[in-house]
């Protein structure tokens, strides 16, 4: 019972935080990854370093960094030697996708991945952590909706009640 009480407060958690399991890259790693792209001595190293550098920005938690990342590997795109490349170039899309917001786009490219590779867990969890996200928004949305009504409808009452009171004094004979 402890476990699953447990396991309810760290979702509900997660609701309001947006936890995912997808991980940040912090500014420090960036720039070692941009001085490895700068040292590369050869094309095959800097292909290599280009692919680090590219994952490390569509994980930042810079906006800029991400657009970037997301930038570098979109023209790489097309150049992709093998399937295997393709869809890490796909994951990375996906990512960048769903950091910048862009849900719809990262579920069309991780679905674009699992279509590659069927069982790949890193781009089913992705998709997960789209769909939960989609529905938290989705649900976020419909109580603000439903605030925005409520405060609507209790404005109306309000000024309903006062008019009938205002009505009642006056036929009664109250007025100032």
């Amino acid at each position: 019972m402890e476990a699953k009480m447990s396991k309810f407060f760290d979702s509900v958690g997660n609701f309001f935080t947006g936890g995912d399991n997808i991980p940040w890259c912090d500014r420090d790693i960036i720039a070692g990854c941009e001085r490895e792209v700068a040292e590369a001595a050869t094309e095959e190293q800097k292909n290599d370093s280009m692919m680090r550098l590219s994952w490390a920005l569509v994980h930042s938690r810079q906006p800029d960094d991400v657009n970037r990342g997301i930038g570098m590997i979109e023209a790489s795109l097309d150049k992709s030697t093998s399937p295997l490349q393709t869809r890490e170039k796909l994951y990375l899309l996906a990512v960048g996708h769903f950091r910048n917001g862009n849900y719809v786009r990262s579920r069309q490219l991780a679905d674009r991945c699992l279509e590659i590779q069927p069982d790949w867990r890193q781009a089913s969890s992705l998709k997960k952590a789209i769909e939960d996200k989609i529905a938290k928004d989705g649900v976020i949305g419909i109580g603000i909706a439903t605030t925005a009504v409520g405060l609507i409808v209790g404005g109306i009452a309000a000024a309903l009640i006062a008019t009938e009171i205002m009505l009642s004094q006056t036929s009664a004979g109250y007025t100032k």
